[in-house]
């Protein structure tokens, strides 16, 4: 049987490479020297793109893909795919959700710890040998703080159940109330102001682009902490930068920049903030299983079958 041509958009690990190439003739866009030229060789035979979830497939380029049928995305998030454009062209995107629910929730969780314990200043502190001198200086508890939650989709309701377990308060803010037991706000500032911490867990794109924003910030204060596992370009970075810096908020606790993978220097130079590279869905046993999600999607577009985890 003929092979279908996929488009690589993105760098992909070798354990979803392996099955693509096997299954398909994989052409790689994103390390192609000369990009117009590869498009002209074989974009008339592209069928499928697969792509990470922080990366962009643009309507300038599927344009020049008249038999282009799916796009998986190695990833939840797919505000990089022009949904719409894709619906009224009949292509179908598929994502892989559900099951990087469980080291995401993990990872806000803890960097909720290791902000408000500041467990890496202590672990430097220890490493530099200071501990002889003198204990080191006192953090704060997480029990009765209130976590206030923006986004309360299944990685949201992951993370309140753990924050919960650690005797933390919850409330949520999103579109709708919801069947839980949760407090609900109907008002992010509100949330922010009642908030000990901050947590952003809501989709990327257009709708949640700069969020949170000086303002929010503001409101949240100094007593606050800002946690983000969603995307970058959710939180206006230049002002998380300002307001740690001045003391507006206490802290961060950051997986996620606006340019991945460049991150501020200033923002790295803030003593108060925790920084991760974006590794919330990094598990051997999560990434598997989102390679396998992707590969199951593909082949079922391709035999006709049922898609797995449809966008559209």
């Amino acid at each position: 049987m003929e092979k279908t041509s996929v488009l690589i958009l993105s760098p992909l690990p070798d354990f979803l490479m392996e099955p693509l190439r096997a299954a398909h003739t994989c052409h790689d866009y994103f390390h192609a020297e000369d990009k117009a030229e590869l498009l002209a060789e074989v974009g008339e035979e592209i069928r499928g793109i697969v792509m990470s979830g922080g990366s962009m497939s643009p309507v300038a380029l599927l344009e020049q893909l008249p038999k282009l049928e799916i796009i998986g995305v190695f990833g939840v998030g797919y505000d990089g795919v022009p949904v719409d454009w894709c619906k009224a062209h009949g292509i179908r995107v598929t994502n892989t959700p559900d099951v990087l629910t469980e080291d995401v929730a993990d990872t806000a969780s803890a960097l909720v710890l290791m902000t408000s314990r500041r467990l890496i200043a202590a672990s430097h502190f220890l490493h530099a040998g200071a501990w002889t001198k003198g204990p080191f200086p006192l953090a704060h508890a997480l029990r009765g703080k209130l976590a206030g939650i923006v986004g309360l989709g299944r990685i949201g309701k992951a993370i309140a159940q753990r924050l919960e377990a650690h005797g933390m308060r919850i409330a949520y803010h999103g579109r709708t109330k919801q069947e839980v037991s949760w407090e609900y706000v109907d008002s992010l500032m509100a949330l922010a102001e009642a908030a000990d911490f901050l947590i952003v867990a809501t989709p990327g794109g257009a709708a949640t682009k700069r969020l949170i924003s000086a303002e929010v910030l503001a409101t949240l204060g100094a007593k606050g902490t800002l946690i983000n596992i969603a995307r970058g370009s959710v939180v206006d970075e230049a002002a998380l930068i300002a307001a740690l810096q001045n003391g507006t908020i206490r802290g961060a606790g950051l997986d996620v920049f606006e340019n991945e993978p460049q991150v501020p220097e200033a923002l790295m130079q803030c003593e108060n903030a925790v920084l991760l590279p974006h590794l919330s869905s990094g598990t051997h046993e999560t990434r598997a299983e989102m390679a396998r999600l992707v590969v199951e999607n593909l082949a079922a577009h391709f035999s006709g079958a049922a898609l797995l985890t449809p966008v559209c």
